[in-house]
C-alpha cells in the first residue's frame, strides 16, 4: 500500500426478499413452480398460480380438455399440467407449459393429428400449439385435444 495503511473490508449488504410461502414460485417466463402431484388439485394449483392472461389462458385450456375427454386425468411434472386418459396404459397426450410471451401446447403425438398443429419439434411425433394473448382457437384446440385423447400418449 503507498501509504501503508491496509484497505478496509468492503462491508456486507444484507439483502432480504420478502417470500410469501402461501404463493407459488414462478420460474422463467412466468411458469408456477408447483410440486409434482397428480389429480386436479395441483392443476388448479398450477393455473392459480399462473399470471395475469396467461392464467386465463390455462383456465380455459383446462376447461376445453375436460369437457372434450371424459374420464381425464390430470398430474403436474416438471411444473406442467399433464392430461391423459382414465386408462393410465395410454399415457399423457398434452402438456402446457407457460413462456413469457405465450402459452404452450404440447401434443405428444401431433404429427398424429388432423390438420398437423402448427409447432415443429425435435422430436419426431410432437407438435406444439403456442397460444398468445386472446388468440385461442376454441374449436380447433377441442378438435385437437379429442384427436389426441384417442392416441396412445407419452409414458412418464
Amino acid at each position: 500500500m503507498p501509504d501503508g495503511k491496509a484497505p478496509k473490508p468492503a462491508k456486507s449488504i444484507k439483502q432480504t426478499t420478502k417470500v410469501d410461502p402461501d404463493k407459488p414460485v414462478l420460474l422463467s417466463g412466468g411458469n408456477p413452480q408447483i410440486a409434482k402431484g397428480y389429480g386436479d388439485a395441483p392443476v388448479q394449483a398450477y393455473i392459480a398460480a399462473s399470471p395475469g392472461w396467461k392464467g386465463d389462458v390455462t383456465r380455459r385450456l383446462d376447461v376445453i380438455i375436460e369437457n372434450t375427454v371424459p374420464g381425464l386425468r390430470k398430474a403436474v411434472k416438471w411444473n406442467s399440467p399433464l392430461y391423459g386418459v382414465a386408462d393410465e396404459g395410454m399415457g399423457w397426450f398434452l402438456g402446457i407449459h407457460l413462456f413469457t410471451k405465450y402459452v404452450k401446447v404440447s401434443f405428444f403425438r401431433g404429427a398424429s393429428l388432423n390438420p398437423v398443429p402448427p409447432g415443429a419439434s425435435e422430436q419426431k411425433e410432437v407438435r406444439y400449439y403456442d397460444v398468445y394473448e386472446d388468440r385461442l382457437d376454441e374449436a380447433q384446440f377441442a378438435d385437437w385435444v379429442r384427436q389426441a385423447s384417442r392416441l396412445p400418449g407419452e409414458k412418464m
